[in-house]
């Protein structure tokens, strides 16, 4: 190998490593990939940014704002209402929500999507039986197979796309995925609705409609005259046994105690760390007229709300923001700018006027206090506020209300626009009067003209992290080609593992690609693999769509960790789910997967 073709091997060497170890943020990651590329050599610093202009990313950008269209709308919401059966059975039912999500994930961000749906599978849950998550699972996994289905579906068909035209053999159209995607789709979602479903855990949650999933962590304040105060721990658990709450930490003069004896004496003012959920939570307050200690607290000066100023429309001197404080759940979303902090740096009482009461989180509880907890993506918040400070909030925050949609207010006029927005997009792109990021890009103006997202919403509907991270992968990935080391990869392939059969390197491009999403972000698994699988057709003077296709499929099929997409992820906490609760389903499914696409991409896309 030739030094430049060792060097950038190194370096995505490198790149995966810190992919892998998850340390740093994929976009974080993609930029210091791109960044030591220019450092050496590898790519003119002129150049360097061009990723930001590529079709491919132009199109995703788009997509994800007509997406935001049909959610704030209230468009998938009719749609959930039209197609879902109410009375159906469990194969049934699971069939149909699934499907349903296949079906929008080909059209809009299956993030985007299963966030809609979420609410919906959860009272499903409650219908059938069945845990939170054993719905929630599925879901994901329906979503995630849907967008193998179309072009727009998910970036790394559109990545794949992008790399085919710079092969010099033109974009793929808009349904060309389809006749292997479809296909994989249909069967993975009737092995899961069929038999799948059986093999998620059915971990701890609530079934009783309310979207309180797993236990939440709070902390309550004992007042001077409660009947608590005087009381020994084991005795107060004794008290609230029947709400299955239990005391993890006591907070005396600031100074945190862990798993404290059950014979310390509890005494007036001090703060108890409770495990409960919500349900177990208004009891434990109701028996011992307590207050949350966040609900309560004015310790902080600078966390303190401003009162709403008194409207002249208010007869009786409240504000209607006063009168209509609710609590709120809300998931926290990968990506959420809360990710990484905590109440106190939002300033949640002064910025917002809400309180964070509680927090729900997978795995081991947080040592910090409730109020300097930093949160992580897959969080269940419980928040208490105005209901419309709490929509602005999810609006601003990157979350997802659980439960009840309570905080969308569909207009039909306008769900009708923004679907004819999408459908005339992606009329134009099939068709073929418009390439797709001019025929979304138009899809765009249209939307910032009639308003179907607010104009302050166009930019934040935009993943920029995802932006960031095609953009800049893409010129690594031509590194990778012009450097001609995705061709020594291919002969290495081809030579070593597949021994030149054809349909063996197809089937190791696959599985391979499929591996790598399953640790590592999806599109910069196909920015990675679309050289590598051009050089292998290439060495074998095969059919490189053959190749392509295979990578668009296993880039499409990350299910057996919870970091191998973000549908995984959103489901962690609600669905109480462990890292190794997704391959006791996603195993078998991939499986599935490989045994359906193998041979329809060989029928479809012949070598």
């Amino acid at each position: 190998m030739t030094t430049p073709q060792i060097l950038i091997v190194a370096i995505l060497i490198a790149t995966m490593a810190l992919f892998l170890w998850g340390k740093f943020r994929h976009d974080v990651v993609a930029l210091m990939s791109l960044m030591a590329c220019v450092v050496a050599g590898l790519l003119p610093a002129e150049d360097a940014f061009a990723g930001f202009g590529h079709p491919a990313v132009i199109t995703v950008a788009c997509v994800l704002v007509l997406s935001q269209g049909l959610q704030n709308t209230g468009a998938v919401d009719w749609i959930a209402r039209t197609v879902l059966p109410r009375e159906a059975g469990m194969v049934t039912s699971l069939a149909a929500l699934m499907g349903l999500g296949a079906l929008l994930s080909g059209f809009m961000n299956n993030v985007g999507a299963m966030a809609l749906l979420m609410p919906v599978a959860v009272q499903l849950s409650g219908r059938l039986g069945l845990t939170a998550g054993q719905v929630l699972m599925p879901l994901a996994f329906g979503t995630i197979l849907g967008g193998m289905t179309t072009l727009i579906g998910t970036p790394p068909n559109l990545i794949v796309s992008g790399f085919r035209a710079e092969a010099g053999f033109g974009q793929f159209a808009m349904f060309d995925f389809a006749p292997v995607g479809v296909a994989v789709a249909v069967c993975g979602v009737a092995f899961v609705a069929l038999l799948g479903w059986r093999l998620v855990p059915a971990r701890k949650s609530s079934n009783d409609g309310d979207f309180a999933t797993g236990a939440y962590l709070t902390e309550v304040r004992v007042p001077e005259d409660s009947k608590a105060d005087g009381m020994t721990l084991r005795a107060f658990e004794r008290e609230i046994d029947d709400s299955e709450a239990q005391i993890i930490g006591l907070v005396r003069n600031e100074v945190r105690i862990t798993a404290p004896h059950g014979g310390r004496r509890i005494r007036g003012g001090d703060i108890l760390v409770l495990e409960a959920d919500v349900d177990a939570l208004a009891e434990a307050l109701s028996v011992f007229n307590i207050k949350l200690e966040e609900q309560g607290s004015s310790k902080e000066q600078e966390d303190t709300p401003k009162k709403p100023a008194k409207s002249d429309d208010d007869k009786d001197g409240k504000s209607k923001q006063d009168e209509d404080i609710v609590l709120r759940e809300l998931a926290v979303l990968p990506g959420s700018s809360l990710v990484g902090r905590s109440a106190k740096d939002l300033r949640l009482r002064t910025r917002y006027g809400l309180n964070l009461l509680a927090v729900s989180r997978e795995g081991h509880p947080p040592r910090a206090r409730l109020r300097t907890m930093r949160l992580k993506s897959g969080d269940l918040l419980l928040m208490q506020g105005p209901a419309e400070v709490i929509i602005d909030f999810v609006n601003d925050t990157g979350c997802v209300p659980l439960g009840e949609r309570e905080l969308r207010l569909p207009e039909k006029r306008m769900a009708i626009i923004a679907a004819a927005i999408m459908l005339i997009s992606v009329g134009l792109v099939t068709l073929g009067f418009l390439p797709a990021a001019a025929a979304f890009t138009l899809g765009v103006i249209a939307t910032m003209l009639l308003r179907t997202v607010p104009l302050r919403g166009i930019y934040t509907a935009i993943d920029w992290p995802v932006i960031v991270l095609l953009a800049a992968l893409i010129p690594v990935a031509g590194a990778l080609q012009v450097t001609g080391a995705a061709d020594v990869l291919a002969q290495f392939l081809v030579g070593t593992i597949a021994q030149g059969n054809a349909i063996a390197a197809l089937a190791v491009v696959l599985i391979v690609t499929m591996f790598l999403s399953d640790v590592m972000n999806n599109a910069a698994t196909a920015a990675v693999l679309c050289p590598i699988a051009i050089g292998i057709a290439a060495t074998l003077g095969v059919n490189p769509d053959t190749f392509l296709m295979a990578v668009a499929i296993g880039a499409s099929c990350a299910f057996l960790t919870p970091i191998g997409h973000q549908n995984n992820t959103l489901i962690l906490g609600p669905g109480g789910f462990g890292f190794g609760d997704y391959w006791k389903l996603g195993l078998p499914l991939e499986i599935v997967v490989v045994a359906v696409s193998l041979p329809l991409l060989l029928v479809v896309w012949p070598l």
